[in-house]
Order: structure tokens, then sequence, then C-alpha cells
């Protein structure tokens, strides 16, 4: 299993266009049912702060041939203070938000 938490901080006039980009990939999935990855995304209490866990089945990460997820991605470097920060992790408990 090949987790990854990514956060990162948005301008603030760009954090709800962000949130809604967001939105946009969750419907995507739901309705392309992509096989292979788990996914959750959060919005932080400050209200411009995201983070964004990745569990991936494989080596292939699904996302990357959803086009709401493409667009979420194309701009994001306009929308965000400095680059996203993403961890690799390894998984020490899990009840029930990880597959597998």
């Amino acid at each position: 299993m090949n987790t990854r938490i990514i956060r990162y901080t948005t301008h603030p006039e760009h954090a709800d266009e962000n949130a809604r980009l967001i939105r946009n990939v969750f419907t995507a999935l739901a309705d392309a049912k992509p096989d292979g990855v788990h996914y959750a995304a959060f919005r932080l209490d400050d209200e411009v702060s995201f983070m964004h866990v990745v569990t991936l089945d494989g080596d292939t990460n699904p996302l990357n041939d959803v086009p709401a997820f493409q667009e979420f991605q194309s701009n994001i470097m306009n929308r965000v203070v400095a680059p996203p920060v993403t961890v690799v992790t390894s998984v020490v408990g899990n009840y029930e938000l990880l597959a597998g």
C-alpha cells in the first residue's frame, strides 16, 4: 500500500475555487469508480489550508486519468502560497479509513 499525505495553503481568494475543483474530482471519481485508489481531501479550519490523503494499491495513479483531477492540478501553482508538500507514509493503524 502506497499512502501519501499532501498538504498546502491556498491564497485566500483561491480557497473556494480550490474546494470546488476538489469536489469536482470526487464527483468524477463517484462516476468513474477507478480501481486501486483510495482518496480523501480535507479543508482545514483556517479555511485556506488543504490536506489530501491518497492510497494507491499499485504503482500507477488512476487519478491521473480523471479529467477533473487534471483540471484541479493544471493551475494549482497559481492557487497556492507555496508548492504542496508531499509526505510518503507507512500505515501504523487504520480503522475503516483506508481500504486493504
